[in-house]
């Protein structure tokens, strides 16, 4: 999911000691009703509507219930009494709801379901996630302030029964309204809060498995205690999660050794190694690609095609891979990852077609060549020396990795100096919102195992496109996905290639890798499985 542009991050030794010091001792954390789990970083919101992130993303799907969610890969209906199929060549939606409830013991109705989604398309709430309702009735027009919110494709038919029209179909559409913007919202706990709904759990009113506690966004602990009014709480078997960021590798290992914490997340560079013999390492290659976003609005070279390109080829992504991440990353070409999505017809990975083979080769390693760009980039531009900065979390991994892509861009391209500036998960956040960088590592998680999940990201209209890369041929082709070949599998995929063989030649965004990401579960944890949005349904979750 929404995965935007996070790492993991340094926190000091002593204040993780000071979080801990009152959980009790080492037995109590073996608690079989209790999982204490690490956070790379605090919780940026809980507004569903202004998610942009997994971390949030995670602890909503802890907390609030939609119309399906996601158990391993398998979809199952939430909310919603069954997985709907659509009527009307694919642009009709009729689904009926089961009577649930909010914690405050108030039904769950199809106006929750409608003041939601119109919220989160209204330009007044500034949702960076709007984009995402692109192709359900007039939510693109209602985003650019061109249709009143009360258009948008959705309706109570009854109390318990919603009505979704589309402006033509989308094919993923039942994996898409996993994703937080499409939870239903508790309109008087929100109009209450105003502006501050989802910094702090006073006043929420949540509908999902757990309840959020006595937090604020400020926070680096936290806790989730089981929901009883959820409606399917008979199968939840845990009555409490607890978090705790931790932001430093070592530090989250030893918490771990002496079972402080039951599951340690996303591991990287040295310690992973150094944990790789471990029975309870596990590898998890995601479906979430870390790349750089150049700001071609703020400097007219980085729109240059050639000079993206020798950054690019500047790069030796095996050995950022292999020594800096400590193989928590693979070498990945495209912006679409590996093994998420395959051909309808033939059942080959999206990035091992042959379209794709040709344009390959910008993301592949060759100082050479990249000189010879560069040098071509800097004449055309008529630039003479440049000088940017790299923005980055301030993190361990991020400072080591941002280091790494310093010394590579610095050999490799001459007359360039690189400088860094590392800032925290949510500064650095804002910092790429509103163009406040010269060149910005950044992350995406696919909301749905979709290649539009991706390439919807870097068209010229996308909120996500910090880096303001436009083409008009590659934003025909991902329309014409999503519009006109929506119901024609073969058209609609090569469409998807296409797009994919123009973004990478264009280096519109430079891949750097795709993350695997490394964790630590201790062996009494059970059913703790990704899922395509790469989150995990704690539902099912349990210790044996």
């Amino acid at each position: 999911m929404k995965f935007k542009k996070y790492l993991l991050a340094l926190f000091p030794l002593f204040a993780i000691a000071l979080i801990l010091s009152g959980c009790g001792s080492n037995t109590e954390k073996d608690d079989k009703k209790t999982l204490a789990i690490s956070s790379n970083d605090v919780i940026a919101t809980m507004d569903s509507s202004m998610n942009t992130d997994v971390i949030g993303s995670q602890n909503l799907s802890n907390t609030m219930e939609g119309l399906y969610r996601f158990d391993g890969k398998k979809l199952q209906p939430a909310v919603a009494k069954k997985i709907v199929k659509p009527t009307n060549n694919g642009k009709t939606y009729t689904i009926e709801l089961r009577h649930t409830k909010w914690s405050n013991g108030k039904p769950v109705t199809a106006q929750d379901f409608v003041y939601a989604w119109r919220r989160t398309v209204d330009p007044k709430t500034a949702s960076e996630y709007a984009y995402i309702y692109s192709g359900i009735k007039n939510a693109d027009k209602i985003s650019a302030g061109k249709k009143p919110v009360n258009t948008l494709g959705i309706k109570a038919l009854n109390k318990y029964k919603i009505q979704v029209d589309l402006d033509s179909p989308i094919p993923y559409f039942n994996t898409l309204v996993v994703n937080s913007p499409f939870l239903p919202l508790y309109k008087p706990a929100v109009e209450k809060a105003g502006k501050q709904y989802g910094l702090k759990s006073t006043g929420m009113v949540l509908n999902g498995p757990f309840k959020l506690i006595k937090w604020n966004v400020s926070d680096n602990n936290w806790t989730e205690v089981k929901n009883n009014k959820y409606w399917n709480a008979k199968k939840v078997r845990l009555n409490k999660l607890e978090y705790y960021v931790v932001k430093d590798a070592n530090t989250g290992l030893n918490l771990y050794d002496t079972n402080r914490i039951n599951r340690l997340q996303q591991i990287s560079g040295d310690t992973a190694r150094q944990v790789s013999s471990y029975k309870s390492f596990s590898s998890e290659q995601t479906a979430s690609n870390y790349y750089l976003e150049l700001n071609q609005k703020k400097y007219k070279f980085f729109r240059n095609k050639k000079i993206r390109q020798a950054i690019s080829m500047s790069i030796d992504r095996k050995q950022l891979t292999e020594n800096i991440l400590g193989k928590t990353g693979s070498i990945e070409d495209t912006l679409v990852p590996e093994k998420m999505s395959y051909n309808p017809k033939t059942g080959t990975d999206f990035t091992k077609e042959k379209t794709l083979d040709s344009v390959n080769k910008y993301s592949e390693y060759n100082p050479k060549l990249a000189k010879k760009l560069w040098k071509e980039g800097i004449k055309e531009t008529g630039q003479k020396d440049l000088s940017f900065t790299i923005l980055g979390d301030d993190t361990d991994a991020a400072k080591k990795q941002d280091e790494f892509l310093q010394g590579q861009l610095s050999k490799n391209l001459p007359g360039i100096k690189v400088s860094l500036q590392n800032v925290p998960f949510k500064s650095r956040l804002d910092k790429s919102i509103s163009g406040d960088f010269d060149m910005v590592v950044s992350a995406w998680t696919a909301d749905f195992p979709d290649p539009v999940s991706f390439l919807d990201c870097f068209t010229s209209d996308s909120s996500i496109n910090d880096g303001k890369y436009s083409n008009k041929a590659y934003d025909a082709l991902v329309k014409k996905s999503s519009t006109t070949d929506a119901n024609n599998e073969s058209a609609r995929w090569q469409d998807m290639l296409d797009a994919t063989k123009i973004l990478t030649e264009d280096q519109g965004a430079v891949v750097l890798y795709q993350l695997n990401q490394a964790n630590l579960t201790k062996s009494n944890v059970e059913n703790y499985r990704i899922s395509p949005n790469g989150g995990y349904n704690l539902v099912t979750v349990y210790k044996k």
